[in-house]
């Protein structure tokens, strides 16, 4: 009998977790692969400690209807996996296998993604003995056989302050046939400390998560609580999110296109972009003192006020940075010499970024109107709209002219939500955490979509909570893009992208 998806829930809600449908293993497989066959997207796929072991739990956005269908099944030992036939599940399964020792019977390429133990005692997915060393980075890598063929390897360690991260090439001469991305070398175990939570440690940990994208993670933090606790955030506090979010956006749009400017070496731009990103970053600070918004977000609402003048010449700086940025990015798209680096280099169709489950800029600069702000709103935008920006073509100038169309948008909104800052408070209470439910919250962040899941256990706190940043759902994109493509374009490549190494290994 077919499992249907009746079980929903809007963004920034709650709900007693009796009544999320469990389902027999391949039950909660053929249901999955039916609902994204049918338009919807894996937001997050993880397992969770249960009476009978590990519970897992597929959380399924629906863009059709602006609402998440969820599904839970009992693993036991293994289940049938789903990346053959929903690539977009493989690195979930992949990390499931690694925390809860389950295997995701079928899969084709089953390997570590963080290089850590397993949450639970005994022998892992992989047959490791509890007391046995691990090595991150330690595994066996995909080899493309040939006479010509060799192979590059870089990292983890990089120039320059970086995180670690290994990328492994398969070349034949200069062309890269296969791109693979070893991560987990600086695994932290955020997910892991948050349960047992909230505490006092708990906002600490959410604005660490990945440190340039503080507000995001912070605003879909705020949002799982305040559902748990049944209660919301007032109208000013959630426009004085939105704009802190936004500014968080223009700060590393403006970063990455200076970024890009400085990989081909195209100066001026770089020098102008690098000196916007701190004017976007210091309006930030205006808003709170933390250029990169710590303190800012909170349940409940937020942390400082906006008062008329600092409101004022907050509206005044961000027209000045955005006339600067015109020039700036202008100059990028007309030049000749940028724009044959940055055309068809790094391509990834339509079909791959659907295939691959891709989201945020990447998403969009292949066609795609994936963008939480419209097609999951939450607080100040289900009654603000930001236009979604796209690009047809997929490639290096793509995701570039996307971010300059976002930069252009998200300004307008600063400014218009500047003008036009609801009255009243910016913080209320939030009540005790509602026992044994889950609630989720999907905000867009400037690199795509941020997914938290909290499951509370009978006291109300944080049985599992579960972090899904957009670089989880994207380096696979990066890898995609090599594919055909000159090894020297790599680095251009890489920062069209600019994904997070400790947004992944969480």
């Amino acid at each position: 009998m077919a499992t249907r998806l009746t079980f929903t829930l809007r963004n920034g809600e709650a709900a007693p977790l009796g009544e999320v449908p469990l389902v027999a293993p391949g039950e909660l497989r053929e249901a999955v692969l039916r609902s994204v066959e049918a338009g919807s997207r894996l937001s997050a796929f993880f397992g969770a400690p249960a009476a009978k072991g590990v519970r897992l739990h597929a959380v399924l956005a629906q863009p059709e209807d602006g609402a998440f269908a969820i599904l839970a099944a009992d693993a036991g030992e293994s289940f049938p996996s789903l990346t053959p036939a929903c690539p977009e599940a493989h690195l979930f399964e992949r990390e499931i296998a690694e925390q809860w020792g389950v295997r995701p019977e079928g899969h084709p390429w089953l390997k570590p993604v963080r290089f850590h133990r397993s949450y639970r005692s005994g022998t892992d997915a992989w047959g490791r003995a509890p007391g046995e060393p691990i090595e991150p980075g330690v595994t066996e890598f995909f080899r493309v056989e040939g006479p010509e063929v060799h192979e590059v390897a870089v990292g983890p360690v990089h120039a320059g302050v970086i995180e670690p991260g290994h990328f492994r090439f398969q070349c034949e001469g200069e062309t890269v046939h296969h791109l693979e991305v070893s991560l987990g070398y600086q695994h932290r175990g955020v997910e892991r400390a948050l349960a047992g939570g909230p505490d006092k440690r708990t906002l600490h940990y959410v604005e660490t998560l990945a440190g340039d994208t503080t507000v995001g993670h912070a605003t879909a933090h705020a949002e799982v609580v305040e559902a748990l606790g049944g209660s919301a955030a007032p109208a000013r506090a959630q426009a004085v999110r939105a704009v802190a979010l936004e500014l968080e956006r223009l700060a590393n749009h403006a970063g990455d296109l200076g970024a890009l400017a400085g990989d081909i070496g195209f100066q001026p731009t770089a020098a102008f972009c690098g000196r916007l990103r701190g004017d976007f970053l210091n309006l930030t600070a205006l808003l709170c003192g933390s250029r990169f918004g710590r303190g800012l977000v909170r349940p409940g609402g937020a942390g400082f006020d906006l008062d008329e003048e600092r409101a004022a010449r907050g509206s005044e700086r961000i027209q000045a940075a955005l006339r600067d940025m015109a020039g700036a990015a202008g100059l990028l798209w007309s030049t000749s010499s940028v724009l044959a680096r940055f055309e068809n280099t790094g391509r990834v169709t339509r079909e791959d970024c659907v295939r691959l489950g891709l989201v945020g800029v990447a998403a969009r600069a292949c066609g795609l109107e994936r963008d939480a702000r419209a097609e999951f709103p939450s607080g100040i935008y289900r009654v603000a709209q930001v236009p979604v920006s796209t690009w047809r073509t997929g490639d290096v100038f793509a995701r570039a002219y996307v971010r300059w169309l976002e930069v252009q948008r998200s300004a307008a909104f600063v400014v218009e939500q500047i003008r036009a800052l609801p009255g009243g408070l910016v913080r209320s209470g939030v009540g005790s955490l509602a026992p044994d439910s889950i609630a989720l919250s999907l905000v867009e962040g400037w690199r795509g979509e941020i997914c938290h899941v909290a499951l509370t256990d009978s006291r109300g706190r944080f049985a599992r909570y579960k972090v899904v940043d957009p670089s989880f759902h994207n380096w696979q994109g990066l890898a995609a893009a090599m594919r055909g493509q000159q090894i020297s374009d790599f680095p251009l490549c890489n920062k069209s992208f600019n994904l997070s190494y400790c947004g992944q290994d969480l």
